[in-house]
């Protein structure tokens, strides 16, 4: 029985490569024998918009080419997933969003572990240090369907994932990309692996940079980044079933941002980790892996390095750093009917300060005083969990899981700490219906979500409030149906929820206070992808998300509007082409003034359309080249996730920063 499920799942996937879609199987990439020995064939398809994979998960090649053309961070490659907003303030290092949900109700993870930013505005998202294309697959579970990453995150999970590369053979081949577009933009991208039957050893790299881009009115908006990532793994297969694998790497760039009166001249990163896996133990016991990793993040944000400045004015410079160190063990045991993943986990981070402040003296010369390093905050989190699949038929599974953890979180400059522990967990049913192309699911999860650095360090209020929030409890229902066949892929997945001490930020005059409240969400996201020709595809999605404040009557905010998105595509031999139609709603249910730590709602928001085509040749097996122009009629039009422009870009205080004009790109892809 779980050898039928399991090919159910992969004949979901293989229909919808079939498709055109960007989707790959873990363990397609995972399998040493594809690795080496299978001919390289580089998909010509550019990316528009990524289907569900299978229940509540979708599953995304990074590598992959994509319109828009995405920014160089993590948030701007989820966009193209139905549900994923961003919120934005200009070039990159936007904020991620689902289905209206921000910040730490999204768990994200890199490789397993767990990088987070230092600015207290957020500055430097955790998602700015990602580099997405130097990952094998992006990985998005929603909604609190499962808790064995970490605490669960109540709007989902997102994991970014580097694949182990075992040989069975002296080998080896290197990918690579370089992208061209217009204001300045250049991307490079490498991936070089060798190894034997005993091991290997793997480099990942990238600089990704772009210049000031301008808006639908020819309008430069500050906006340029210049950032670059490095990373190394070493991996020891002694045998077939062992794994032992070592990482390391670093990053930094820099940032300007329109929306606030600093810019990011640093954003260093460090990391480490280290893995084990055995594999095929016994009858029983199938796996035991075993994780641990270190990430440090040094951010600089200042006011004088990366724009003009009034040299008579006041030049400031803030210096945060955070260092995350976290493991996690894990087993999974089989039986006929049944497959159990068990373990525990845990991390801590800790939050310091480095403030420095620069008096101009005369023109061209200015005195630097430091403050010093100053520890703000301490968290821990300590987890142990358990997940359980039923295979109660070749049609039907049960899924359920359970979590417990404990949190501690000190407050160093007010001397003051809490504790609390946390329950989460969720139960889901699958069925396949009789055709086996069909598959039924539905779920209810819960969550308790500990408040998270900048909800509790960041408010003016939070003196007050630092023992006084209250954990946000998630209750939600998810269901949805999937369809796959030769010609046709659908989707549907819908999901209700209850949030008990929802946390909310609200803007008063200069201050910006956080409190709980209880909210209700609502919402879904439909796909379909259909085989016109053999030549011809048509694919639509449509996500809609809604969010009601109900302790106080009104609308929830930061809720972005419904987005529907039309493809049409063309694949002939080496030959392909697309056009992307984006329709974006208006908002009119706003919260004005309130929001998160970032972002807040200014006011209704219009809605706009954007229209864009791509196309690809296949030079050869090696090579692919594709291209695109992003909002080809060059329009004007605004996010309503979007942060306010700064003043000394010639923004008012209410005044929303524009996206980007007509984008014309190539990208250049090889693999050997």
């Amino acid at each position: 029985m779980l050898t039928v499920a399991k090919q159910h799942h992969l004949a979901c996937v293989i229909s919808a490569l079939s498709l055109g879609s960007s989707m790959i199987y873990a363990d397609q990439i995972t399998n040493p024998q594809l690795d080496n020995n299978t001919d390289i064939k580089l998909d010509t398809i550019v990316v528009t918009a990524v289907p569900q994979t299978s229940p509540l998960t979708v599953v995304t090649d990074p590598k992959q080419p994509r319109q828009p053309v995405p920014a160089s961070d993590g948030a701007d490659y989820l966009k193209t997933i139905p549900g994923f907003s961003v919120v934005r303030k200009g070039g990159s290092n936007g904020d991620p969003v689902f289905r209206g949900m921000f910040g730490s109700r999204l768990n994200i993870l890199t490789n397993g572990g767990i990088i987070l930013g230092g600015c207290g505005g957020r500055m430097d998202t955790p998602t700015s240090y990602i580099s997405p294309e130097t990952y094998d697959r992006i990985t998005v579970i929603k909604g609190p369907e499962t808790v064995i990453w970490g605490p669960t995150g109540s709007a989902g999970t997102i994991l970014f994932e580097r694949d182990s590369k075992p040989f069975y053979q002296l080998g080896g081949h290197v990918s690579g990309s370089i992208l061209l577009g217009t204001d300045g933009r250049l991307d490079k991208n490498l991936d070089a692996i060798g190894g034997s039957k005993y091991g290997y050893v793997r480099f990942t790299g990238n600089q990704s940079k772009a210049k000031n881009y301008h808006d639908g009115r020819d309008h430069r908006v500050h906006s340029k980044w210049d950032k670059w990532n490095g990373d190394i793994a070493v991996g020891f297969t002694p045998d077939q079933d062992t794994l032992v694998e070592f990482t390391a790497g670093r990053g930094n760039g820099e940032a300007r941002y329109a929306d606030r009166g600093m810019d990011g001249s640093r954003f260093f990163r460090e990391s480490y980790g280290l893995r084990l896996e055995k594999s095929n133990i016994g009858e029983v016991l199938d796996k035991v892996e075993a994780q641990v990793y270190y990430n440090y993040i040094n951010h600089v944000m200042d006011n004088y390095r990366l724009r003009h400045i009034n040299p008579y004015a006041n030049w400031m410079e803030s210096n945060p750093d955070r260092r995350t160190i976290g493991g996690r063990v894990s087993a999974t045991w089989k039986w006929k009917d049944f497959k159990l993943q068990a373990g525990i986990d845990g991390k801590k981070d800790t939050h310091r300060k480095n403030r420095i402040s620069a008096m101009p003296v005369r023109e061209q010369m200015m005195s630097l005083t430091s403050d010093g390093w100053t520890k703000d905050a301490y968290f821990t989190n300590y987890g142990a969990f358990s997940e359980l699949t039923w295979y109660a038929t070749d049609q039907d599974r049960l899924i359920s899981g359970g979590r417990i953890d404990h949190y501690l979180a000190k407050a160093e400059q007010q001397n003051k700490e809490r504790t609390k522990t946390l329950p989460s967990g969720f139960v889901r049913f699958e069925h396949d219906l009789a055709n086996s192309l069909t598959t039924f699911y539905a779920g209810i999860g819960h969550t308790q979500r500990f408040p998270d650095y900048w909800e509790l360090f960041s408010p003016s209020n939070k003196t007050q409030i630092f023992k006084k929030l209250k954990p946000e409890k998630t209750t939600q229902i998810d269901v949805g149906l999937q369809y796959n066949d030769n010609r046709l892929t659908a989707w549907a997945s819908g999901y209700v929820g209850w949030i008990g001490d929802y946390i909310i930020f609200t803007q008063q005059g200069n201050k910006n206070n956080v409190s709980n409240v209880d909210a209700r969400i609502m919402g879904g996201e439909l796909g379909t992808s259909y085989k016109l020709t053999d030549n011809w595809k048509a694919d639509a999605s449509v996500s809609y998300a809604w969010g009601r404040n109900s302790s106080d009557s009104r609308a929830l905010p930061q809720i972005p509007p419904v987005e529907l998105r039309l493809g049409l595509n063309y694949q002939y031999d080496k030959w392909s082409a697309g056009t992307l139609w984006r329709v974006v709603g208006s908002q009119h249910r706003v919260a004005k003034d309130q929001g998160n730590v970032i972002g807040k709602d200014f006011d209704s928001s219009s809605g706009f359309g954007i229209f864009s085509i791509n196309g690809g040749y296949d030079i050869s097996k090696n090579f692919k080249l594709t291209a695109g122009i992003d909002n080809i009629f060059d329009k004007y039009y605004i996010e309503h996730l979007n942060r306010g422009g700064s003043a000394i870009f010639v923004y008012t205080a209410d005044q929303q920063i524009p996206e980007p004009g007509r984008t014309i790109w190539t990208k250049l892809s090889f693999e050997f």
